[in-house]
């Protein structure tokens, strides 16, 4: 698989894959559709012709446990089960062990030592390319982690996927928020130590779209809220921290 160590989808869990499939199409402009699968309930999330990420609806007895609406990203590996074995030597939890989606490929959910939930996979589909430019409107294009420790879990990271270092901005009593990347020369995310009132760890997800501005209406008008922003990035870019209205958080990021 030429995407290791990059995240290669991300899925959305919700109490109401409908209702969350009609906002997020609004909002962002994606296309969606139903997933070809058989006995499984899973929308599809296109921009453009590429498939960027889907989501599905808990089950009843998931909802009945706590299981929040939430997305997750998943890491493409070259082994899922060797890197699961990897995360849990390092203190990770794995959730569900290494199992197969017919057709699809290998996936085990998991968390890093600190309670934040991702996902590892490998593709079934030979000859898969690397992930879409991240600059795309419609894909996602910025990871950043809201640690326990953001200044400890680096380590973690690095060691299991073989991501690097890149700058590190100094946000005065919240800490450093660290850049790092899949290579030197390409950046991907920042890590940082979450807010007191956040109450978990986190992976959280930035999807480019034309205009910051407009998708904040379109939240709003859409029934989700805006958290914070608009606000300007380096770059010259804007990005809005959202919740849907299942109460999934989520991130946008484009022109004013």
């Amino acid at each position: 698989m030429a995407s290791g160590g990059k995240f290669v989808w991300y899925e959305l869990m919700t109490s109401d894959g409908a209702a969350a499939g009609k906002f997020y199409v609004d909002v962002v402009g994606w296309k969606a559709d139903k997933s070809p699968m058989p006995g499984m309930d899973y929308t599809l999330f296109y921009a453009g012709a590429d498939q960027v990420a889907g989501a599905f609806t808990l089950s009843n007895e998931m909802q009945a446990a706590g299981a929040p609406a939430s997305w997750v990203g998943y890491v493409g590996v070259a082994d899922v089960d060797k890197s699961a074995a990897a995360l849990e030597a390092a203190g990770g939890t794995i959730h569900r062990g290494p199992d197969d989606i017919p057709g699809v490929g290998r996936f085990a959910m998991v968390a890093d030592p600190q309670g934040a939930v991702f996902a590892l996979f490998n593709s079934a589909r030979t000859g898969e390319v690397s992930p879409a430019d991240v600059a795309k409107p419609g894909h996602v294009g910025w990871h950043e982690l809201y640690a326990r420790d953001g200044a400890s879990i680096f380590d973690f990271y690095g060691k299991l996927f073989g991501w690097v270092k890149g700058d590190a901005m100094d946000m005065g009593p919240a800490g450093a928020y660290q850049i790092f990347g899949t290579a030197p020369d390409a950046m991907i995310g920042g890590i940082m130590t979450k807010p007191a009132q956040m109450p978990v760890p986190a992976w959280g997800f930035y999807i480019n779209v034309p205009s910051a501005g407009a998708a904040a209406a379109k939240v709003k008008s859409g029934g989700g809220q805006v958290l914070n922003g608009p606000s300007e990035v380096p770059g010259g870019q804007w990005m809005i921290q959202c919740r849907d209205p299942q109460g999934a958080n989520f991130a946008l990021v484009g022109a004013k």
